[in-house]
């Protein structure tokens, strides 16, 4: 007897748990996406996985694109269900994967939006009168510093930080480690969040940043105080997290023009990604303004 797809699903969210150990994170991505296909499944009366063709998954994929899914978001989807198809492919019960060979609709890509410097300045020149001021100060210069995701400062533990070495480690996607620098005005911040939090009550909990519970500070907490910080600052707009990574990345690049050390900062596989990234490499927009434009009038470096 042929499992369902919702069985065969659940037996892939399994395998995505122990044997290839993905986050939570990414596994609920994975769910979410696969949802979305169980749910037109079952108004097209399709119930097992074997019933699927090509032709199934672009239906799929133009409702989902008429109800307002993006191209980035259907590439995404895309992405899980030929994961999700291989998997039935190694495990022999189906015989081809109808996902292979679809693409999803071009849709305009939008620049990341970033703080220039000042206005970093003024999201970070916080007065700490609390324990929690210096935690989220703590926070916001971790993730300028050293352009961290959102998932990988709450995942933070104590152990993860060299405030002698001035280096922090992180795991990124796909579970991969990697050591970023930490700069003296996080390490300071740093310093004094973990002074204050040595007054906390002791919850024997090794994450680096706690709530007023005691418990691992969640990616929403952290995206709900950056909010009432850009208020407390008068930002013009809400502060997220990744903005600051993007501020981070552009910043960087326009200092150094050094995308590779960028890419390896940022954890990006591939550079395209990190060129989309960080969008901005002013010393080369520099370079052909002295050397195009007829009135320039720059003066040239030796």
């Amino acid at each position: 007897m042929n499992l369902s797809l919702n069985q065969r699903i659940k037996e892939f969210e399994q395998h995505l748990r122990t044997e290839r150990r993905l986050s939570p994170h990414t596994t609920s991505n994975y769910s979410r996406d696969l949802k979305k296909l169980t749910f037109w499944c079952s108004k097209k009366s399709l119930i097992e996985p074997e019933q699927l063709d090509s032709q199934n998954i672009r239906e799929c994929l133009m409702t989902l694109h008429r109800e307002g899914l993006g191209g980035r978001s259907i590439q995404r989807w895309l992405s899980s269900l030929r994961t999700f198809f291989n998997y039935g492919l190694k495990n022999q019960w189906i015989s081809f994967n109808p996902a292979d060979g679809i693409v999803a609709p071009k849709s305009p890509k939008k620049l990341p939006k970033t703080l220039d410097v000042d206005q970093v300045n003024q999201f970070l020149s916080l007065s700490a009168t609390s324990w929690i001021d210096y935690r989220d100060h703590a926070i916001i210069e971790l993730l300028y510093s050293s352009g961290l995701r959102l998932a990988e400062l709450a995942d933070l533990n104590l152990t993860d930080i060299d405030l002698k070495e001035a280096t922090i480690t992180v795991t990124g996607k796909g579970r991969k480690t990697r050591q970023l620098p930490v700069g003296s005005q996080a390490l300071k911040a740093v310093k004094y969040w973990l002074k204050h939090r040595q007054e906390l009550k002791s919850t024997g909990l090794q994450a680096m940043f706690l709530s007023l519970q005691g418990r691992r500070l969640s990616p929403r907490s952290i995206q709900d105080r950056l909010k009432k910080i850009s208020v407390r600052q008068g930002m013009q707009g809400k502060v997220h997290p990744h903005m600051l990574r993007h501020s981070f990345a552009s910043h960087l690049l326009e200092s150094s023009g050094d995308l590779r050390a960028v890419q390896e900062l940022l954890g990006h596989q591939n550079i395209s990604t990190t060129q989309v990234y960080t969008h901005l490499d002013f010393q080369h927009l520099a370079k052909v303004y002295d050397k195009a434009h007829p009135r320039a009038g720059r003066k040239k470096s030796s």
